[in-house]
C-alpha cells in the first residue's frame, strides 16, 4: 500500500510540472508581439478602389512599412511630393511579393535618394488615388525615419500585358520592359520630353518624362529596354517613369527577317511509320510565312530542326549544326513567294494530318523531304520525327542561306516543350558557351534586360521563354496544328504582338483553309 502511494505521489509531482510547462508554454505563445511593419503586399490587399483609412485593424496591427526608396528626385522625374518604397515578403508557391508604393509627404520627399532604406509610420493616412495615381495622404515628413543607403533595389522584368493586367501588382513598383520600340520611330534628334509611346510585342506603354528631368533633352533612342517606375492614370493606360538617364538600355533596331515561323504539325494523327503504296511516313510539316517577295533559287534559306530527347545528352557544341539526332537541316533552294503567302516545309508526304488525311500538294511547298529515311542537308541523321512532340526542349530555326555552323545566328527561331531551358541538355555557360543561337524576336533578346549583357543563346540569362506542346486529341493518336497568332510588323521587323500557340484539332478530312484562318493566325502589318 505504501509503495502504492508513492507511486501515486510521483504521478501526480510529474503531472503537475508538466501542466505547469504547457500552461508556461501557452502563456509565452499569447504574450507574443505583433510586428510592427506591414508589407506593401499586404497593404495594397485590403484597397478596394475606394479611400481607405489606415488603422491597426486595416493593417493587421501594424502601424508603419519599411522598404527601400525607388523615386529619385535628383534627375527630377519623379511625381511632385511622392516619397516611392519599395519591399517584399516571403510568400508562398513562389510567388513574386515586390511591391512598391507611394506616399505624399510633400516637399521633404526629395530629401531621400534612391537605396536609402526607410521606416515610415503611416498609421492614420488615406490609401487613395489622386489624379490617378496610388498613394498615401496625410502622412508629414516627421513620419519617415532613414535607417541606411545604398540598398540593392530587386527589379522584376515584366512585358506590358502583364502590367496593363495586374495594376495594383505593379502600380508604384520599379521593372524594367525589355526590347521595346518607340512608336513611331523617333525622327533623328527627338528627345525624351513628353510622353512617347513604346511597345514590345505584348502590349503600348506611354513613356514620361518631366520637361524638367536632367535627361529630358537626352535623344530618345529607336529601340531599348527601358526601366522606371509604372504608374496608371486609369487601369488600361500604362505610363512608365524612367529614374534617370541610367534606366535606358539603347539596343540595336531589329533587321526585318524576309521569312517568319507561323505554325507547325508535330503530332500527325495515326502512326508516323505507316507503309502504304508510295506513303513511308515523313508526315511532320513546318508553316512559314513570307514578309516580302522571294525568289528562293536567288535568295536561298534553310531550315533546322532540334530534337533535344534523353536526359544524358550534354549541350551541343556546334548548336544547330550538331546533326545525328540532335539537328536536321534542309535547304530552300527552289519556288517563289510573295509578301503574305504561307509557304510550307517539311516531309514529302504532303498530307494535313498524317496518313489517310488531305492531301495539300497544291500549297506552296518549297522544300518537301523523306526525313524517315534520308539524312538531312549537310547534317542531320534520318528519322520518322522531324518535329518532337514530348520530353525535353525542342526548336526550329530559319536562317538566311545553306551554311549553317555554329557561329552561324538564325533569322527567326522558336522553342517549345521541355521543362528546363537551362538544362545542360540544350545550354551550358562555359566556357565555352555553347547551345543554339538566337536572334531578337518576340521571345528572345541578345541583351539581357536585368544585366544588359550579351546572351546569344536560348536558355543563357534571360532566353527562357518557350511554347507548349500541342494538346493530344481525345481518342486519337495525334495532336492538333500549332498556329502561332501575332502581329509582325515587316517595316521595322518588330512583333506589334508576339505569338501565341492556338491548337487547331485537326481531322483526316481537315483543309488549308483551317491552317491559315483563324484568330491564332499570324499576320503582316506594314
Amino acid at each position: 500500500m505504501k509503495n502504492t502511494l508513492k507511486y501515486i505521489n510521483a504521478f501526480a509531482v510529474i503531472a503537475c510540472i508538466l501542466i505547469m510547462g504547457c500552461d508556461k508554454q501557452k502563456d509565452e505563445f499569447v504574450l507574443g508581439t505583433i510586428s510592427p511593419f506591414i508589407s506593401n503586399f499586404d497593404l495594397k490587399k485590403s484597397y478596394k478602389e475606394t479611400d481607405l483609412v489606415l488603422n491597426a485593424t486595416v493593417m493587421k496591427g501594424a502601424n508603419s512599412i519599411k522598404g527601400v526608396v525607388i523615386s529619385d528626385f535628383v534627375a527630377g522625374n519623379t511625381p511632385k511630393n511622392l516619397l516611392v518604397v519599395q519591399n517584399s515578403r516571403i510568400v508562398g508557391n513562389g510567388i513574386d511579393s515586390v511591391r512598391g508604393i507611394a506616399i505624399n509627404i510633400g516637399a521633404d520627399a526629395a530629401k531621400y535618394l534612391v537605396g536609402d532604406s526607410v521606416h515610415i509610420k503611416i498609421e492614420g493616412g488615406t490609401l487613395k488615388r489622386v489624379d490617378g495615381i496610388l498613394q498615401i495622404d496625410g502622412i508629414s515628413g516627421s513620419a519617415v525615419n532613414k535607417i541606411a543607403s545604398g540598398k540593392n533595389i530587386k527589379v522584376p522584368i515584366v512585358n506590358i500585358a502583364n502590367l496593363i493586367a495586374m495594376p495594383t501588382v505593379y502600380e508604384n513598383t520599379m521593372v524594367t520592359i525589355s526590347n521595346t520600340v518607340v512608336e513611331p520611330e523617333p525622327v533623328q534628334g527627338e528627345t525624351f520630353s513628353g510622353d512617347k509611346t513604346i511597345n514590345d510585342g505584348f502590349g503600348k506603354a506611354k513613356l514620361h518624362t518631366e520637361a524638367t528631368a536632367n535627361f529630358a533633352g537626352n535623344e530618345l533612342p529607336a529601340a531599348a529596354n527601358f526601366t522606371g517606375v509604372a504608374y496608371f492614370k486609369n487601369k488600361n493606360q500604362l505610363y512608365l517613369w524612367m529614374r534617370n538617364a541610367n534606366d535606358v538600355f539603347a539596343l540595336p533596331l531589329v533587321k526585318p527577317s524576309p521569312i517568319i515561323i507561323s505554325g507547325y504539325l508535330t503530332n500527325p494523327g495515326g502512326s508516323e511509320a505507316v507503309t502504304s503504296g508510295t506513303q513511308k511516313g515523313a508526315y511532320e510539316y513546318i508553316q512559314l510565312l513570307v514578309t516580302k517577295d522571294i525568289d528562293f533559287s536567288v535568295t536561298p534559306y534553310s531550315l533546322v530542326t532540334t530534337n533535344n530527347a534523353g536526359s544524358a545528352n550534354p549541350a551541343p557544341a556546334n548548336g544547330w549544326a550538331t546533326g545525328g539526332a540532335r539537328t536536321y537541316k534542309i535547304n530552300i533552294t527552289s519556288g517563289v513567294a510573295k509578301k503574305g503567302d504561307f509557304v510550307y516545309v517539311g516531309g514529302y508526304s504532303k498530307l494535313i494530318w498524317g496518313f489517310g488525311s488531305t492531301n495539300i500538294s497544291s500549297s506552296n511547298w518549297v522544300a518537301a523531304v523523306d526525313y524517315a529515311n534520308n539524312d538531312g542537308a549537310n547534317f542531320g541523321t534520318k528519322n520518322t520525327n522531324l518535329l518532337a512532340n514530348s520530353g525535353n526542349i525542342a526548336g526550329i530555326a530559319l536562317f538566311e542561306g545553306t551554311n549553317v555552323n555554329a557561329s552561324t545566328v538564325p533569322v527567326d527561331a522558336i522553342f517549345y516543350g521541355g521543362s528546363n531551358a537551362n538544362s545542360g541538355n540544350v545550354y551550358a555557360a562555359g566556357p565555352p558557351e555553347v547551345g543554339y543561337r538566337i536572334t531578337n524576336t518576340d521571345y528572345y533578346t541578345t541583351i539581357n534586360p536585368s544585366t544588359r549583357l550579351q546572351q546569344n543563346f536560348f536558355g543563357a540569362g534571360s532566353n527562357t521563354n518557350r511554347l507548349g506542346f500541342q494538346i493530344e486529341q481525345t481518342g486519337t493518336n495525334g495532336g492538333g496544328f500549332i498556329q502561332l497568332g501575332g502581329t509582325y510588323v515587316t517595316s521595322t521587323g518588330r512583333w506589334e504582338k508576339g505569338r501565341l500557340l492556338t491548337n487547331i484539332v485537326m481531322s483526316t478530312t481537315s483543309t488549308v483553309s483551317d491552317l491559315q484562318t483563324g484568330a491564332g493566325v499570324t499576320v503582316l502589318k506594314n
